[in-house]
């Protein structure tokens, strides 16, 4: 039997039809499956991604901005005061500061992985201070390194630190240490460049009262404390971490004024003010381990560490920020 070929041409579009009738109808299907929040988020990452090259332009003019007013700047004769330019104008001093990590047998894990956390500010400070130091880590080994090792191997490329597994009377002259230690009768008033200054790299909750001065003595070295009771009344104990010390000694080589020093780094939360305006003093935290969480305090002097341009790059490229706050338990300087 013959078959009309018009009828044949009907049969196949209605076929044409019902099959992309059931394509919509599983699209739409799929489609309400979504629910509404997950609607939004695909919504949401399709602008993202829409909109990549428009936020890379604005980036782009950003930075062609700030270029133009460091020209500017430049041109008016105003110093600017970026990191970068900072860097290469620095002054290296030859003072020495090194960290005695011999106190190891002595603390938990979590007060060892606290100490790298404050000798990581040590050495970020000193690569964007005007006057670096000459950095060493003494007794370097054991729980320490091991921490340094897992948490963060990037140490082994830190740049101007010297990492000594010998004791620091043992690779110096003992003329030449002087112990900060908060026991110490003896006050510092002036840095000697051509001394190196011990501090004890100890997180101990001040379970070890005098160690540190007990070991200076010891050794028969020089030991001081910093003039902090003559220049800082404050309602916690003047007892410091690591890395506070550690600042205050590089920002009096620039400033060269303790008071400004001491203001310029320590925390607002340990209620400090200058000798003779105690009525001003705020409530501060007097507990024992009263330093903690040293990087999510603000300075008394604000200290910018990253620009506001760089924070809002990071944040689009969904790049993790570091979290480097910790607890600066106690130095015994």
């Amino acid at each position: 039997m013959a078959t009309d070929p018009v009828e044949t041409s009907a049969v196949q579009e209605s076929s044409h039809e019902c099959a992309n009738n059931e394509h919509e109808t599983v699209q739409t299907g799929e489609t309400e499956t979504l629910s509404k929040r997950q609607r939004k988020r695909l919504l949401k990452s399709q602008q993202w991604e829409e909109q990549r090259e428009l936020r890379k332009q604005k980036r782009k003019e950003r930075k062609q901005q700030r270029k133009l007013e460091r020209h500017a700047q430049a041109e008016e004769g105003v110093e600017w005061t970026g990191k970068k330019r900072l860097r290469r104008s620095a002054e290296p001093s030859s003072l020495r500061l090194v960290i005695d990590c011999s106190f190891d047998n002595l603390m938990v894990l979590k007060d060892v992985k606290k100490l790298h956390k404050q000798i990581q500010r040590c050495y970020a400070e000193n690569r964007r201070t005007l006057h670096p130091v000459q950095f060493y880590l003494s007794s370097h080994g054991g729980q320490l390194k091991q921490v340094m090792d897992e948490i963060n191997k990037g140490w082994l490329n830190w740049k101007d630190v010297h990492f000594k597994p010998d004791a620091f009377h043992e690779i110096m002259k003992k003329e030449d240490l002087v112990y900060l230690t908060s026991d110490s009768p003896n006050v510092l008033q002036e840095l000697d460049e051509a001394k190196a200054y011990v501090i004890g790299g100890l997180v101990d909750h001040n379970h070890h009262k005098g160690i540190t001065f007990n070991r200076a003595q010891e050794l028969g070295i020089a030991h001081a404390q910093l003039p902090l009771g003559s220049f800082v009344k404050m309602n916690s104990r003047k007892v410091l971490a690591v890395n506070h010390v550690f600042e205050i000694m590089l920002a009096f080589l620039e400033k060269r004024d303790w008071q400004e020093a001491f203001f310029t780094v320590l925390p607002q939360r340990k209620g400090a003010v200058p000798v003779g305006q105690e009525n001003k003093l705020g409530e501060g935290d007097d507990e024992e381990d009263s330093d903690e969480d040293l990087d999510t305090e603000q300075p008394i002097s604000e200290k910018s560490t990253e620009s506001k341009d760089q924070s809002e790059s990071k944040q689009e490229e969904h790049k993790p920020a570091l979290n480097q706050s910790d607890s600066s338990e106690r130095n015994t300087a």
